[in-house]
């Protein structure tokens, strides 16, 4: 039986790593092809959905904090709040912390485009099977935040 209380050594944790990173491409793949059926029916695509629910979960942020926390590049970003200012789901707001780089926010009608996706995506995700628990969960969430603090010197332009 393995030991389960101990930090792995490094060469070891390395291996395991990758067996996590071999699920999440998969994974990843699977839920964006999930994502990508359901938001069709909204008009949305995956990008928009990306920035909606950075909005939805913070509240007002700049395009440069979207990218940050979505670790995908500023232009990238733009891009998707344009295609969502066009379908009048976000719009710009004065930031008083800094004049050139305004505040993105939901509109009324980006809200509730938003709530109804979240909410189809957590019906969905009910039926995750493998009675996992909230400690299963919790250590997932470690990992793999570890995994991404790992990864964050890597610049995305």
């Amino acid at each position: 039986m393995k030991d389960t209380g101990n930090p792995l050594p490094p060469d070891e944790l390395g291996g395991r790593l990758t067996e996590v990173y071999d699920l999440v491409g998969p994974l990843y793949r699977r839920a964006q092809r999930s994502v990508e059926q359901g938001l069709a029916a909204d008009g949305l695509s995956v990008g928009v959905r990306a920035v909606l629910t950075l909005l939805h979960r913070n509240g007002p942020m700049t395009v440069p904090q979207m990218g940050r926390a979505q670790s995908i590049s500023r232009q990238f970003v733009q891009r998707m709040v344009n295609d969502a200012a066009a379908q009048d789901l976000v719009e710009s707001i004065p930031n008083p912390a800094h004049r050139r780089s305004s505040l993105i926010r939901t509109t009324g009608k980006g809200a509730g485009v938003i709530a109804a996706v979240l909410e189809r995506e957590h019906l969905l995700l009910r039926g995750v099977g493998g009675d996992l628990t909230d400690a299963d969960v919790t250590a997932c969430l470690r990992v793999l935040g570890e995994m991404v603090k790992a990864l964050d010197h890597i610049d995305l332009g």
